[in-house]
């Protein structure tokens, strides 16, 4: 039996897209795979009122169950409103690797999916993205398509390299598959560990900065394609504070290196309205648990060390709402 996800109280992308290309933000696109992570993503976006994309990747589908994701969504649509502000809530697809997977998760109550046909032929890119856009139409779900390939790993996403976008396909691709948004390469990547050290520069910090993203494309393909709605994956920043905090406390984490956060920022203010951030958000959960169970050697009462996690991710998204994407004040 199909689920609608208008019936769970969630909205598609298509209005809350068109007010961030005009309004000069990206709206968050969060991952999250358990209750902490969508308890701290709708207090920090209440809180900031800021409209925000729940995104479920495939990795989380099968961790999670489908079922119990959908009634997930609907309880924070509840528990946004029980927190005081009704702020656009969409339930996104996150890499969807097929057909069968996109129709199953419209199906049951997504109100948004992405088909990556990324590392396909460019013809078969089309026809499957095609193939998908025609079937979510029909119930008014959201598709956002890919073109180029970033490198790097996330759950079961994995690439070796990463292939520009190239901004003379971006017309016909959008043309020939009805996408609602366009996923785009320009140097951003999948993982904690976006860059080799070989391909960054040391700072007077000793830190390691990555090279800067392909902004000429992106400007390219805004030419080409004019308030059409532009997606970034793979855009954590790493914090460094988390990795210390992990790597303190027993972890053991090397050369991580993320996003210049002033480089999301002018994204943002671009055409660019949708930002992806998930490996954050798991450095941040890592380093609050690593640290309680450091501290705590006897502490066995998940509450103890998941909680204040939940608190260092809460503070984390109303940063980057506030401070990176723009998006507070937006709901």
């Amino acid at each position: 039996m199909m689920t609608s996800y208008k019936e769970l109280g969630l909205v598609n992308t298509k209005e809350m897209f068109a007010k961030a290309v005009t309004g000069g933000y990206a709206i968050p696109a969060y991952n999250f795979n358990n209750m902490e992570q969508l308890q701290a993503i709708i207090q920090a976006c209440v809180e900031t009122k800021s409209p925000v994309i729940l995104q479920v990747s495939r990795g989380a589908r099968d961790y999670a169950n489908i079922n119990l994701l959908r009634n997930m969504a609907r309880g924070s649509v509840e528990y946004a409103n029980e927190l005081g502000c009704d702020i656009p809530i969409t339930l996104h697809l996150d890499h969807g690797d097929s057909f069968e997977t996109c129709k199953e998760c419209i199906d049951n109550g997504f109100s948004s999916v992405m088909i990556d046909g990324s590392h396909f032929s460019y013809e078969e890119n089309v026809a499957l993205t095609k193939k998908v856009v025609e079937y979510a139409h029909q119930f008014d779900v959201t598709v956002e398509g890919e073109l180029g390939v970033l490198a790097g790993i996330e759950d079961d996403v994995v690439a070796e390299h990463s292939t520009y976008t190239r901004p003379e396909e971006v017309i016909d691709f959008v043309t020939k598959t009805g996408v609602d948004s366009l996923a785009i390469s320009i140097g951003t990547s999948h993982g904690a560990n976006k860059f080799k050290p070989a391909q960054c520069t040391l700072n007077e910090q000793g830190v390691l900065i990555p090279p800067p993203l392909r902004f000429d494309i992106l400007e390219e393909i805004e030419k080409q394609l004019p308030g059409f709605p532009i997606v970034l994956h793979g855009s954590s920043s790493v914090p460094m504070e988390y990795v210390n905090m992990i790597n303190q406390y027993g972890g053991d984490l090397k050369d991580s290196v993320g996003i210049p956060e002033e480089q999301l920022r002018k994204a943002a203010l671009s055409a660019v309205c949708k930002i992806n951030i998930d490996s954050d958000g798991r450095l941040a959960m890592t380093a609050a648990i690593r640290k309680v169970l450091a501290e705590k050697p006897g502490e066995f009462d998940p509450r103890k060390y998941i909680g204040p996690a939940r608190t260092e991710l809460k503070k984390m998204y109303m940063h980057k709402n506030i401070n990176v994407l723009g998006s507070a004040d937006h709901a």
